[in-house]
């Protein structure tokens, strides 16, 4: 476990990793190191799966989603005490399938417990390639101010496959320009990765603020 970020933060985020890269990519630091800088604390995870790659070095699938979620359970439990205080907001995410899974706990009343929020970075609404398999029901059945941070040209859910999702509130979409699964532009665009990704920081700390 990784934890960046004051002692006395206004919040907790708690993000878990993407299916094929662990907690500590460029990405989850560079994320982690923004929402510490705004005065939040981040804290982050490996799932089972990728924490016997760390040990071994094997590569292997994902874990199946209820163990994800037993995860997500073990995770939360063995966080300070301060997390589960009224007066320290709590919220879950993670990249890609971690968001997803943050958004599966967060929407199971008997898992969940108190949450004030889900932050989805780069939501796999569906497959590569395969827009018909649509993986909503996680965000359908929100009932907490949930944030997906998502790339306009992302692969797994672009602006125009999003736009037929008729997606509803508390669930909101923060669009990252010109940005793919992990929010980097194509050089024509006139964006830059660095500043797309300090977009999505800025992005979830307003969203932290808007609930906490």
């Amino acid at each position: 476990m990784l934890i960046d970020g004051p002692d006395d933060a206004r919040a907790t985020v708690v993000l878990a990793h993407g299916a094929g890269a662990p907690m500590d990519t460029p990405f989850m630091d560079t994320m982690a190191d923004g929402l510490a800088g705004a005065g939040l604390r981040c804290v982050r995870f490996e799932f089972p799966y990728m924490a016997k790659r760390r040990e071994d070095g094997r590569k292997r699938g994902p874990d199946r989603m209820p163990r994800l979620l037993e995860s997500w359970t073990e995770t939360l439990a063995a966080l300070d005490d301060v997390t589960r205080d009224a007066a320290h907001p709590l919220l879950i995410g993670g990249k890609s399938m971690g968001g997803r899974a943050a958004a599966t706990f967060a929407a199971n009343p008997d898992l969940a417990g108190p949450l004030a929020g889900v932050v989805c970075l780069g939501y796999p609404f569906h497959p590569p390639g395969k827009p018909e398999n649509t993986r909503l029901e996680p965000l359908a059945r929100a009932t907490r101010p949930t944030l997906v941070v998502q790339g306009e040209r992302d692969t797994l859910g672009n602006r125009e496959d999003v736009a037929g999702y008729a997606l509803r509130p508390p669930v909101e979409i923060a669009w990252i320009p010109d940005g793919d699964h992990s929010f980097v532009p194509r050089k024509r665009s006139g964006h830059t990765p660095e500043a797309n990704l300090a977009l999505a920081v800025q992005s979830v700390t307003d969203f932290v603020a808007r609930i906490a």
